[in-house]
């Protein structure tokens, strides 16, 4: 038979275990670079750039255009890097609550 208020605990088991993952995502980090190392991009869980360094040897007038492709192009990295991470930490939080589905993406869910 069919146990309604199972159910319904394991829903908020999930919300409440989700809500937690959602928090934790601010704590893990990933830097990416460009430029053999000139140009480094740490974005968080959130998917938020929160760090930028820049090689002194970049800091250049006649460069600006190569300085801001180079930019682009850790924070655009680090940003799809930070995204396995995301997941990691979303399916480590919902291991046992959540039956594993083959497919299912918890990145997804934040």
């Amino acid at each position: 038979m069919f146990d309604m208020m199972n159910m319904l605990g394991k829903v908020k088991e999930v919300q409440a275990k989700l809500n937690e993952a959602k928090q934790n995502l601010g704590k893990i980090e990933i830097t990416s670079e460009s430029g053999g190392g000139m140009v480094k991009a740490t974005v968080n869980g959130h998917r938020q750039l929160i760090k930028l360094e820049v090689d002194n040897d970049l800091v250049k007038p006649e460069d600006k255009d190569m300085l801001q492709d180079l930019i682009v192009a850790a924070t655009n990295k680090a940003l799809a890097d930070i995204e396995e991470k995301i997941r990691e930490e979303m399916k480590k939080s919902t291991q046992g609550v959540l039956p594993d589905i083959p497919g299912f993406d918890f990145g997804n869910l934040v």
